[in-house]
């Protein structure tokens, strides 16, 4: 059979992290191990009742068969419209400053291709979601790495970057509630990172993929809150992780006019919308009762806890996890993140994903998912301390 080359921009693409994780999972999978998976994101809990209802009265309504608007119902975006003034109280125009996505991880891939020309420099944080990598390297632009230090609360220093590199910036990415160190941001730095993208004509795209997934009382930040902020960038918020929508793929962009019309505009040429019984579940996620997302929230907290607990007992050195569903754990004296990985691996079960697939300031980490039963995870504490012991 003919082999055919694929094309330079397929030839860029990094190897897929994720894709590679499960694939080695699988392969022990088929081997019979007894494994624990905490490397994946993928939230364990099933769609609340509410919105799978909602989705299959809508299925039924034969308006629902047809395409859709290409840039999806206005009802969905006055609907996300009402959340952000609701849960930030953040005034968007849901005729100008929403954009519906197809899954924020196809948004953020998409942005990049909206606004870098070969050449054009992406500021990433480093260790940051693999994925912002793909959308760099698609467009052909230029990443430029954005350490996250323990010791900055896994936040990046400004002042580290050279000034020629902001001055030819066009964008930056940024996440909090942090994926894969559970960091949080503050006022402060937000408010900074709007005077540098005003300072160096770049657009700020902040992932809020786990805004609603706060610890210690404290409600994780929306970008949008902070003065100006619309005027420089955009947020991109997943119904994957606050509705356990993971499979659902639908997401959307709220903040800059520009940034949302371009993204309108690529997704036109891309997709005709998403279905509307799922557009029309989302809105029933957004307006209803919150409850549900609480629960969630609670018990994320409650396993964070368990986890930690049970692995400084053990001897583990953790790091502080303050959002997000993921723990950022320091590998032990003498491992790297992929050795140690490897070995809690073959030795114990314990699916972790080793640091240094999240950049370069990911080595001596590895990343804990908060995605299992509390009993499931007693069973790893378990299984940690004996790994501990061994070695």
């Amino acid at each position: 059979m003919k082999e055919f080359q694929p094309s330079d921009a397929i030839k860029r693409l990094p190897d897929q992290f994720f894709a590679t994780l499960v694939n080695k999972l699988n392969t022990y999978q088929q081997k019979g191990h007894d494994l624990i998976n905490l490397g994946q994101g993928n939230p364990d809990q099933p769609t609340p009742d509410h919105i799978v209802k909602s989705l299959q009265k809508a299925a039924e309504n034969p308006i629902n068969h047809k395409y859709p608007p290409f840039q999806g119902f206005e009802h969905l975006k006055e609907a996300v419209a009402t959340f952000y003034k609701r849960e930030y109280d953040v005034d968007i125009d849901p005729s100008s400053e929403v954009s519906i996505l197809f899954g924020s991880k196809a948004g953020l891939v998409e942005l990049n291709q909206c606004f870098l020309n070969p050449g054009d420099i992406a500021l990433v944080p480093d260790p940051g979601y693999p994925d912002y990598w793909s959308g760099v390297a698609l467009a052909e632009g230029v990443m430029e790495p954005m350490p996250l230090r323990e010791e900055n609360g896994f936040l990046p220093d400004y002042n580290e970057i050279d000034p020629d590199v902001l001055a030819k910036a066009k964008l930056l990415f940024l996440n909090y509630p942090n994926n894969p160190t559970g960091a949080v941001a503050n006022p402060e730095f937000f408010e900074e990172t709007i005077q540098l993208a005003n300072q160096n004509d770049f657009c700020v795209v902040h992932d809020f993929a786990y805004g609603a997934i706060g610890f210690d009382g404290q409600k994780p930040l929306s970008f949008l809150q902070m003065p100006g902020a619309k005027d420089v960038g955009v947020e991109i918020y997943t119904m994957s992780k606050t509705y356990n929508m993971a499979g659902w793929r639908i997401a959307f962009a709220v903040g800059n006019k520009s940034v949302v019309k371009a993204l309108d505009v690529i997704q036109d040429h891309y997709y005709c919308s998403l279905f509307g019984a799922v557009q029309d579940a989302a809105a029933t996620a957004l307006l209803d009762s919150q409850q549900c997302v609480e629960d969630l929230r609670a018990a994320y907290e409650q396993r964070r806890n368990l986890l930690e607990e049970g692995l400084k007992d053990a001897g583990y050195e953790t790091t502080p996890c303050k959002g997000s569903f993921f723990m950022w754990l320091k590998a032990p004296e003498g491992f790297t993140s992929e050795s140690f990985a490897d070995a809690l691996l073959k030795e114990t079960g314990l699916f972790v994903a080793p640091g240094i697939g999240f950049g370069t300031y990911g080595e001596s980490y590895v990343r804990i998912g908060l995605n299992n039963s509390e009993e499931k995870l007693k069973d790893a504490i378990g299984r940690f301390k004996q790994f501990k012991s061994n070695h």
